[in-house]
């Protein structure tokens, strides 16, 4: 039994593929469940800027997020991932107004507008999200951690909500990727 399983960590060590050494079963219903049959799962925080509340106010945000960071009884992971902000609907509805506007005035303000937004897409701007994950086995004790933690965060002026599928996509690109998004199709080695 002990050959059988060096051998196939040997044959996953150098195996060419990455989805063969990662040990991702599935993502599924905001949880990525492990070939240890642990799940990793968590919250995603909506981004506020404190920084343009008063300084009594800022100091309490921090405070409070100090204190909550202190209750938490589990080991849990703070990560930061880039996403690329996708514009186009907002193009979408600019190409809209343009088509529907009445003065060559109000024509060249939207047509500044696009050009902009255009700005942004060459630019490769992204949004950074954050995110508190943790793993655990017991779907009970999953459900009362993210509770704990949505309401902690909202006790601390913050809104947050469970994982997506694709909140926990765009965590394991940018880890596996570098931040790179893949748009490309399966490589085959020869």
């Amino acid at each position: 039994m002990k050959d059988s399983s060096m051998k196939q960590r040997s044959n996953q060590s150098s195996s060419r593929y990455t989805e063969n050494w990662i040990p991702v079963k599935d993502i599924n219903n905001g949880v990525i469940l492990l070939d240890n049959k642990y799940k990793v799962t968590g919250v995603k925080i909506r981004p506020r800027n404190i920084f343009i509340l008063d300084q009594a106010s800022q100091d309490a945000v921090i405070i409070s997020l100090k204190n909550f960071y202190n209750t938490i009884d589990f080991e849990f992971w703070l990560i930061s991932a880039d996403r690329p902000v996708d514009i186009s609907g907002y193009l979408a509805q600019l190409q809209l107004l343009y088509n529907q506007a009445p003065s060559p005035v109000i024509r060249k303000m939207i047509t500044e507008d696009m050009n902009k937004a255009n700005d942004f897409i060459n630019d490769n701007i992204t949004d950074t999200e954050y995110y508190i994950l943790f793993k655990e086995k017991d779907d009970n004790m999953i459900q009362k951690r993210l509770r704990t933690l949505i309401t902690g965060l909202s006790n601390c002026g913050l809104e947050s909500a469970q994982t997506s599928n694709q909140d926990l996509r765009i965590i394991l690109d940018n880890f596996l990727n570098g931040g790179s998004t893949t748009e490309f199709g399966t490589v085959i080695a020869q």
